[in-house]
């Protein structure tokens, strides 16, 4: 809840019964613990005693980035750091050749196609809907991308890692909305980009 004013109590005429004092000075002392004058004859009142608290531990629960508001048709959304103009590589390239990247810092840019539907704290990129796509995690999980992220064009700059998967962590993608597919081996295998910083363009 947010600020409002509080117009000045009314002045009651003629006799007044004799409970009303006593609930006057209740009103009034509730007034007081909640408002303050406001220099203009009038009161500014704040939250009610514990509404901004519940208020503050409902965004402490939150970690950064998952209120991220949606991205906007025709607009650019920033998370992280700004893009410093790192060596664009083309996905195709990346997706073939991973290990000629790993540990670089590079950029790429691609089609979202698939992020995180529970807090937006990865996102997939892709030149097609099937077949291989890399992985954005973002560093030290310092920011998110919305929910509705699929879709849009991403701009990404970041580490490259090539990164094996156990069971538990394929399982905890897929629940996420992830695909994460087998290697010839068996095993999971993945293109990754831990991101610094993103450009989101619907």
């Amino acid at each position: 809840m947010g600020r409002m004013n509080c117009a000045p109590l009314p002045t009651c005429r003629g006799r007044l019964p004799s409970a009303t004092p006593r609930l006057m000075n209740t009103l009034l002392l509730a007034l007081l613990l909640t408002c303050t004058p406001d220099g203009k004859g009038g009161m500014t009142c704040n939250h009610k005693p514990g509404e901004a608290a519940a208020a503050k531990d409902d965004c402490a629960n939150h970690p950064a980035g998952t209120t991220a508001a949606a991205s906007t048709a025709g607009t650019t959304l920033t998370r992280g750091e700004k893009l410093k103009g790192a060596q664009l590589v083309a996905m195709d390239k990346l997706l073939s050749s991973p290990t000629e990247y790993e540990g670089k810092t590079i950029a790429v840019e691609a089609k979202v196609r698939q992020a995180c539907e529970k807090k937006g704290c990865w996102m997939e990129l892709a030149g097609a809907d099937k077949g291989p796509g890399v992985r954005v995690t973002f560093k030290d999980y310092g920011f998110f991308v919305p929910l509705d992220s699929a879709g849009s064009t991403a701009k990404v700059e970041g580490v490259v890692k090539v990164a094996m998967l156990d069971e538990q962590k394929v399982k905890h993608y897929e629940a996420e909305g992830a695909s994460v597919p087998k290697g010839k081996d068996g095993k999971y295998r993945e293109v990754q980009l831990v991101a610094v910083g993103v450009e989101l363009r619907k």
